[in-house]
């Protein structure tokens, strides 16, 4: 099916469909996959990440609703910028923990439940990759339910944490909330959908253990005071250029969990 802009809007699960935005990148890889939530036999929807402000593609996601809610993932522009542009669109009010992202009388999300436009959308603090992120888990999406990572669990590569905002802490707690909602699908707002929450959630956090134990190897070959740049020399050495200060934001998280949250150096 293609949008009245062009745009193809995409199945992903039982009860969701996606239209890729248009700003691919080194960081959003293809770019935002902004999710249209629809109950079987609902006319209504719902929109999770209305993406950048581009008007074709915000005009393709109020074309396939109505629209009856948007919800935001977390603050960063990729995922937030439309969103006051769609509300305008559809007249949806816009709901996101942080209230500078609401729009048209949206309340702020601290967790919960929201029922609307037939579906039934269990709210998910999951701080980490930034304060403010949020999952939306959809339990009767499917056998095994389905979950809106946002940018907390990518479809492909690992998630950046934008320190100090975001801390590993709080990353490493929010892996195992989301490894409890076991099988359940993960639609990424970024890359391809995958299976089984409760798998990749273990797979990042061993990927996370295998980047402290570098860092720590690195501690003792260059003094514990070392700095974020030369501990990124060390454990970042092949990344491009592009992708740079999002390797160095990681090593700040992780340097400060290991000197600080965890006092484990």
């Amino acid at each position: 099916m293609t949008s009245a802009s062009g745009s193809i809007l995409q199945r992903s699960s039982a009860l969701t469909q996606y239209i890729l935005a248009p700003n691919p990148g080194p960081m959003s890889l293809e770019g935002t996959n902004s999710y249209i939530l629809r109950a079987t036999g609902c006319p209504g929807a719902v929109v999770v990440d209305p993406g950048p402000l581009d008007d074709g593609h915000l005009r393709a996601l109020a074309a396939a609703g109505p629209v009856e809610l948007i919800l935001v993932t977390h603050r960063h522009a990729d995922h937030t910028a439309g969103s006051a542009r769609l509300h305008e669109l559809t007249g949806a009010p816009v709901r996101a923990a942080d209230p500078a992202h609401c729009h048209g009388g949206g309340e702020p999300l601290h967790g919960g439940v929201i029922r609307t436009a037939g579906l039934e959308i269990h709210v998910l603090p999951t701080p980490g990759h930034t304060s403010d992120s949020l999952c939306f888990h959809l339990p009767e999406d499917g056998p095994g339910g389905s979950v809106l990572t946002g940018d907390t669990i990518l479809g492909r590569g690992t998630t950046m944490l934008d320190f100090p905002d975001g801390t590993l802490g709080d990353y490493l707690g929010t892996l195992d909330r989301l490894e409890a909602l076991g099988p359940a699908t993960v639609l990424p707002a970024h890359g391809p959908v995958l299976p089984s929450v409760e798998s990749i959630a273990r797979d990042y956090r061993l990927h996370r253990q295998e980047r402290l134990g570098q860092i720590r190897a690195a501690l003792k070959q260059l003094g514990r005071d070392a700095s974020v740049g030369e501990v990124a020399d060390a454990v970042y050495a092949d990344v491009v250029p592009s992708v740079r200060r999002a390797a160095e934001m990681s090593v700040a998280a992780q340097l400060h969990y290991l000197r600080e949250e965890a006092g484990r150096l």
